[in-house]
């Protein structure tokens, strides 16, 4: 029998780990350096129980996989120990190339998709194992024959949005979140290759869609939380804006290798090694410690955006289905340049930050869920006669400005 170690995880209870490469994974400083980087950015600014991390995302999703390969099993679909191990490391490194603060510094310290990052570190990783990892990359990148072993790892009903739902409405206290997991797990099964969740599954689905929509705009998009990531967003780029102009700012050389190098999609690769060994010691503590420094810095600007997200006083952030007008934000600005008289024209691009969020529930143009009927029949989940959810993209544009204006 193999040997286990168990962990208890706050939302599913035990949860059983086999010893072997899963363990020394996780044991590895790559992994543990997710103990540093908070799953939901500054979420916890609107909800204060939201101070979880991705390393236990990646253990609460491995768990749910190891769940779905034994259902898959139970059926009579064929999963090997190698194919199961492989989609069980695919899962568990999903998201070992996120950085500080998770998506919301993700273009401004590198310009790379933290997908791109994780594949990285499991190439470097697959080096240490000697190829161990190979297979599960196969999986990770949808190379591999059996495609459902992707889509357990990637796709609209996978068991990385199945935790991040269960484990954020957990933390968060927002229970509109809480999802069927159990019961979609249990439901699932493959059809020509693909995965697909039997007829009776088809409600906890919808369920499953409703609650991601309902937990984008009320927690992970609120604009509360929205507001503090845009302020940390323009705090780490006032910084970077005075280093490259020859200015003094503190910050721990992790941080500084990243400000400097301007890391993107074209010379990534070029930097790999040393890329990663930098990005494997950057978390959330170096850019906290950073901002708390960054209080006293010289700078008027950098200082007051530090001082304000460190104490909490955030800016106001307004939703709108259609664009501003010019005349609005032009209104905004001349009471804007009013209050902080600025030095250059360059600073109030800092203080009045304009964009746009987007979601859908459900999207109908690749990769649908399917749903199995007693016929025998597969059908995309959108062509189901009871089908409710709506599959359009919502967008909703937002102007942020100190409150003081």
């Amino acid at each position: 029998m193999t040997k286990k170690k168990i962990f208890n995880d706050p939302v599913y209870g035990f949860v059983s780990i086999p010893y072997g490469i899963l363990f020394d994974l996780i044991e590895h400083p790559y992994f543990q350096r997710l103990r540093r980087i908070k799953q939901v950015s500054l979420t916890h600014y609107v909800y204060p129980g939201a101070l979880h991390t991705r390393f236990h995302h990646a253990l609460g999703a491995l768990h749910l996989m190891i769940q779905a390969i034994d259902t898959l099993r139970s059926k009579g679909v064929e999963v090997t120990e190698e194919e199961a191990t492989a989609v069980y490391i695919a899962i568990l490194l999903h998201d070992i190339g996120h950085g500080p603060f998770s998506h919301t510094l993700e273009n401004t310290l590198i310009n790379v998709a933290h997908e791109r990052v994780s594949l990285l570190f499991m190439e470097q990783l697959n080096e240490e194992f000697d190829g161990a990892l190979g297979l599960a990359i196969q999986v990770f990148k949808n190379q591999y024959k059996k495609k459902f072993l992707h889509q357990l790892v990637s796709s609209q009903l996978d068991m990385d949005r199945m935790d991040y739902l269960n484990r954020d409405s957990f933390f968060t206290g927002v229970y509109e979140g809480v999802i069927g997991y159990d019961r979609i797990i249990k439901m699932l099964a493959v059809h020509d290759g693909e995965l697909v969740v039997e007829q009776k599954g088809i409600y906890s689905v919808e369920k499953f869609l409703m609650a991601r929509r309902f937990m984008y705009w009320q927690v992970y998009l609120h604009k509360t939380v929205l507001s503090a990531e845009q302020m940390m967003i323009q705090t780490v780029k006032r910084a970077k804006q005075l280093i490259l102009a020859g200015e003094k700012v503190f910050m721990p050389q992790s941080l500084d290798y990243f400000i400097r190098l301007q890391v993107n999609s074209d010379n990534i690769d070029q930097h790999r090694k040393e890329l990663l060994a930098q990005f494997s010691v950057l978390d959330d503590h170096d850019i906290s410690f950073s901002i708390k420094a960054w209080m006293k810095h010289p700078d008027r600007l950098l200082s007051y955006l530090a001082s304000s997200l460190v104490n909490r006083r955030l800016f106001r952030l307004r939703f709108k289905d259609i664009p501003f007008s010019e005349e609005e934000v032009g209104q905004v600005l001349a009471r804007l340049k009013a209050w902080w008289e600025p030095q250059d024209g360059k600073e109030l691009d800092y203080l009045l930050i304009r964009g746009s969020e987007t979601n859908s529930a459900y999207q109908t143009s690749k990769d649908e869920i399917k749903i199995l009927y007693k016929n025998g029949r597969a059908l995309p989940l959108s062509m189901n006669s009871e089908y409710d959810i709506q599959a359009k993209q919502t967008r909703k544009f937002f102007l942020c400005h100190p409150k003081a204006i």
